[in-house]
């Protein structure tokens, strides 16, 4: 140890010497080994244990094993060694892992690419690492920027790598050598890549083996994107110790409902998230599990949020650190309400200091920059050795030959026990919902448009409020006009979008220290306001009245007129869920989240609410954009039979194109729902005549929808109208589904269909189900609801005055998408289609069907146009997201005659 000098505001002689014996002794033995090696040894104890399910999908240790020997032997046909990078691009489910860990059985290091980021992004991470191979799916390779790599898709190539042999490929192995190489924020515009070896990763998973702790009996749901490298706890860590891992989608790690389900239906003891999920779940009425281990890292915790999962029964623990040194570096338990929270002490092998500006320690209770040193140290920066040096310095409190230690940036002080409370960033660095952000970066982004001559971004937080920090952006303009959104969608364009500021703000000139600096301190509240272009209208009534307070305190929004449109504010469908909840609590009132789209403005929400006819605000026809000059594209739901998937579309196809969609009708109550497709399609097309009488038509269908549309545009054919787009979105059709399955990609093994002897014993075990739940309700009235609504899904179509009941009652949403998925899963095996006499514009997941034209060959005698969609169906509707749903406008634009009127896209949002 080299101690250092003392004097004024220094440590005292005492306090460094607890520093760098007592604070800092965190020296504990790991493997000297790489992490595959880890694994393969757990593979070995339990061979036959469940190791990572998604959804359906399951894997045993042996099993994963197995296909990653596999893929792994093939990636080194393609000269997959040591220190080779492999970019890794697919969706979570297991073969994200079976990918994952073929990469690092083959001796190489994988760099996740995230299929949601934009083009240009992916196209310089990939080009930034040189990575000779890609490992992705089918539906994703369309979108990613290739170059001369070689490609590996994990699901079209599956059948040759089978092939391949099951045993373990004999690599030289080094815990030196690299892991993987993440790419995180760059101050000067570009993202820089970190580069992490076995032996961080490594020592950094023994650790959080033994605090905060997993066993075998564990069950961790993991709901991180690959891009953040905490996945890298979620992933691996189960399965070191013998536990499983569930896989949760990008939508269900969203969704907080369908997040609950999914935590409670696993068994969960054990979750990793950023305090924003986690208000995502309190928020939506979590009352918690007690067995749940809680993880919360990413950026800061609040006192109020801590508060408040302690008082759920959790067991909570406050996570930190950088990528720069493997996920996480600290750790503390958070036992009590009200206590006041730090990051803890350093993990196994890792040690902390705090230094002022010339690397001397401060004294306790005085704040200075952290500092970190110890083995989970990465390798530095990807190609960038002078950032390399400048982060990652000579240890000065460590002898030992090429001891370094890096600079967090964080402002940090000591308590007296020795615990850290970190106290935010000195540069401009920042997390938010937990993702790091170089704010340089965005302001290069921004400052790139014509009209923009110079941009400062911040992060907006209210400190004394468990509220999620936000990017703030200020920029000074040009001389030419440019509204917030527009610059909001420009970035959108370019970064992923946790980078894009919730507000752009346009100043006449940024205000400045003393010595020239941007002063961001000076900088005022960000310009959060509507459009000045239309006078505001004042509330009239008093529901008018008590509805613009909700929307000003939820969106944060002074002030807000009654005819002010919802998406025109510069907010989300997403928000949109946060506010109608906040509506039902305060007017203790259900409104549907349909209702966004038919009253966006509180004039329109107002009158829904106060009507006297209530079926109307249950009307199938939800208009999602109702204005513009071309004929309306009117498209039918999907088997759940929800249609707000469909707002991102409608969006992307031009200001003058109208666009309703078609929700089953029954979904929040109001009315019991048709169970045939002939009966759909009567009530659709009643609906669709009072905006639209007569043709021309487009119609459209998504999933199960696309029979109900067929069906449609038969009768209108019927009819002598002109239907001049039948467009389908991922929708066999129902000859086809009965014939093959759903997705028909492997008909041998759906061919036949089950045995009887195995139909009948499954008929009798439901049967008993069915009574034991039913006797469980009767001793048990709270549970009644649930158990009728369980009771009429089983029981057949005599029961439909039963589940209209139990729909009104407001069924629980899981139970409510179960009953339509088998409501329309029944009438669509019920429906004989006919020969249409037009055209049929199909969009299928690329490689995810056999036949592209979905089985409607023969089904229609005009021509069959089959588009693939780097997207698949799943349960994520993943045609209808960011960045697949720009392919499907553009096609879908290009089929349809636009007049002389129509304009480009619109990218502001729905109204």
């Amino acid at each position: 140890m080299v101690a250092p000098a003392f004097g004024r505001n220094l440590m005292t002689e005492p306090e460094l010497d607890r520093l760098l014996v007592e604070w800092n002794d965190t020296t504990a033995p790991f493997p000297d080994c790489c992490l595959n090696e880890l694994i393969e040894a757990q593979t070995r104890r339990t061979p036959d244990g469940v190791a990572v399910r998604s959804g359906d999908r399951v894997l045993t240790y042996a099993e994963l094993d197995r296909r990653a020997n596999q893929l792994a032997h093939r990636l080194a046909e393609l000269g997959v060694g040591t220190e080779v990078l492999v970019a890794i691009c697919v969706e979570r489910s297991v073969e994200m892992v079976v990918g994952l860990l073929g990469i690092l059985k083959a001796g190489g290091a994988y760099v996740p690419i995230d299929p949601g980021y934009p083009a240009d992004r992916q196209e310089y991470m990939l080009t930034d690492s040189q990575a000779p191979v890609v490992v992705t799916e089918e539906r994703l390779r369309a979108g990613l920027p290739l170059g001369d790599a070689a490609v590996v898709c994990i699901d079209r190539d599956w059948q040759a790598i089978s092939r391949m042999p099951i045993e373990t490929l004999s690599v030289k192995a080094s815990p030196a050598y690299l892991a993987y190489v993440i790419y995180t924020s760059g101050s000067t515009g570009q993202p820089k890549g970190v580069q992490i070896p076995h032996r961080s990763l490594v020592n950094f998973l023994i650790a959080m083996r033994e605090s905060p702790g997993l066993s075998s009996e564990d069950v961790l749901v993991a709901v991180t994107t690959l891009s953040f490298d905490i996945a890298g706890l979620e992933l691996y860590l189960p399965l070191i110790c013998g536990a499983r891992v569930v896989i949760a989608s990008a939508e269900d790690a969203s969704d907080p409902r369908a997040l609950m389900r999914l935590l409670r239906d696993s068994g969960a003891t054990v979750m990793q998230a950023t305090p924003t999920t986690w208000r995502m779940l309190v928020d939506a009425g979590w009352t918690g599990e007690p067995r749940i281990k809680a993880l919360c890292g990413g950026e800061a915790l609040p006192v109020a949020l801590a508060d408040e999962l302690v008082g759920l029964g959790l067991e909570l623990w406050n996570m930190y650190g950088p990528t720069e040194t493997t996920i996480w570096s600290t750790c503390a338990r958070v036992r009590t309400r009200g206590e006041s929270l730090t990051i803890g002490r350093p993990i196994a092998n890792t040690t902390l200091y705090i230094l002022d500006e010339k690397m001397r320690p401060v004294p306790v209770g005085s704040p200075g920059t952290l500092w970190i040193g110890g083995h989970g140290l990465a390798r530095g920066y990807l190609g960038r050795a002078d950032l390399t040096v400048e982060r990652f310095v000579p240890h000065p409190f460590d002898s030992t030959f090429g001891a370094r230690i890096y600079n967090t940036g964080d402002l940090a002080r000591y308590a007296p026990s020795g615990d850290v409370k970190c106290l935010g960033r000195i540069d401009h660095q920042v997390k938010v919902r937990g993702f790091r952000i170089e704010l340089g970066e965005i302001e290069a982004v921004l400052a790139q448009h014509e009209a923009v001559a110079s941009a400062v971004v911040v992060v907006r937080c209210d400190a004394d409020a468990d509220a999620d920090a936000e990017l703030a952006a200020y920029v000074v303009l040009r001389g030419v006009p440019v509204a917030g959104y527009a610059l909001r969608q420009y970035l959108a364009q370019k970064l992923p979008g946790y980078m894009v500021p919730s507000t752009v703000t346009a100043l006449e000139a940024l205000p400045l220290t003393p010595n020239g600096k941007v002063d961001r301190n000076a900088l005022p509240e960000p310009a959060r306001k509507r459009s000045e272009e239309r006078e505001r209208a004042v509330p009239r009534t008093a529901l008018e009245r008590r509805l613009v307070a909700i929307w000003e305190r939820e969106l944060d929004i002074h002030p807000i007129g009654i005819t002010d449109n919802f998406f025109d504010l510069g907010v989300t469908s997403i928000v949109g869920a946060s506010l109608f909840a906040a509506i039902e609590h305060d007017l203790d009132d259900r409104l549907p989240l349909g209702a966004i789209f038919r009253a966006p403005t509180i004039e329109a929400l107002a009158g829904l609410i106060e009507t006297d006819d209530r079926p109307s605000r249950w009307s199938s026809l939800v208009p999602i954009r109702s204005h513009g000059l071309e004929p309306p594209i009117f498209c039918v739901h999907g088997g759940a039979g929800t249609i707000l998937h469909l707002e991102p579309l409608a969006r992307r196809l031009g200001r003058d194109q109208p666009f309703y969609g078609l929700q089953s009708r029954g979904l929040y109550g109001g009315s019991t729902p048709p169970g045939t497709v002939e009966e759909m399609a009567s009530h659709y097309l009643s609906e669709m005549r009072q905006v639209h009488p007569e043709g021309p038509w487009r119609l459209a269908g998504y999933c199960f929808g696309t029979i109900v549309a067929f069906e449609i545009a038969q009768r209108l054919v019927a009819e002598d109208e002109q239907v001049e787009l039948l467009a389908m979105f991922n929708g066999p059709s129902p000859v086809w589904v009965r014939k093959w399955g759903w997705y028909g990609n492997q008909p041998s093994k759906r061919r036949a269909g089950p045995p009887q002897g195995k139909v009948r014993q499954r008929r009798r075990q439901q049967a008993e189900r069915l009574r034991r739940r039913l006797r469980r309700a009767m001793r048990e009235p709270r549970r009644f609801r649930t158990a009728l609504a369980w009771y009429a899904r089983h029981a057949g179509g005599q029961r439909r005055a039963r589940i209209a009941l139990a729909l009104r009652r407001r069924l629980p949403e899981h139970l409510r998408e179960e009953y339509f998925l088998r409501l329309h899963g029944k009438a669509e095996r019920s429906y004989e289609p006919r020969p249409y006499e037009g055209d049929l514009l199909i969009f299928y997941g690329a490689g995810l069907y056999e036949d592209p034209q979905l089985g409607w060959g023969g089904l229609a005698t005009g021509n069959i146009e089959a588009i693939a969609v780097p997207g698949d169906h799943g349960n994520n509707r993943q045609m209808m997201m960011e960045p697949y749903v720009n392919f499907v406008s553009d096609r879908l634009r290009s089929h349809v005659t636009p007049t002389e009127h129509a304009q480009a896209p619109d990218t502001s949002g729905a109204g």
